[in-house]
């Protein structure tokens, strides 16, 4: 079993940077690919970034490339979303996820956080 939390949301204006965190309980959260998913208002949830276990892989939505990374620590058992030169468009609810069931960027994975709201002011 592995718990997710996130945390970092907020309101942040156009050009502005969060970080998101996901904190992850349970001693095999070294051993899951993790991702990072989003979900506005009427739209379906769709990929953000997602990080092999191992943290050699890291894998970038085309739409955030070059302004979003994705990274993890181990030693804190923590996946991190640093997320630079907002736009309106990035608005949404971020869940992170732990253990694709297949494809990592499907919503397909075995453990999902509650999520956390990220909004971009024009």
């Amino acid at each position: 079993q592995v718990q997710l939390v996130e945390s970092g949301g907020g309101l942040v204006q156009a050009g502005g940077s969060l970080r998101l965190s996901c904190a992850a309980s349970g001693r095999t959260f070294s051993s899951y690919h993790m991702g990072w998913f989003r979900q506005a208002p009427g739209k379906e949830r769709e990929f953000v970034a997602a990080i092999s276990w191992s943290g050699d892989n890291t894998y970038h939505a085309d739409s955030v490339k070059g302004r979003f990374t994705i990274s993890r620590d181990y030693a804190k058992n923590t996946v991190y979303l640093q997320m630079n030169s907002l736009k309106p468009e990035d608005t949404a609810v971020y869940y992170c996820a732990a253990g694709p069931r297949g494809d990592v960027t499907a919503p397909e994975y075995y453990y999902w956080g509650q999520g956390t709201q990220v909004t971009v002011s024009s």
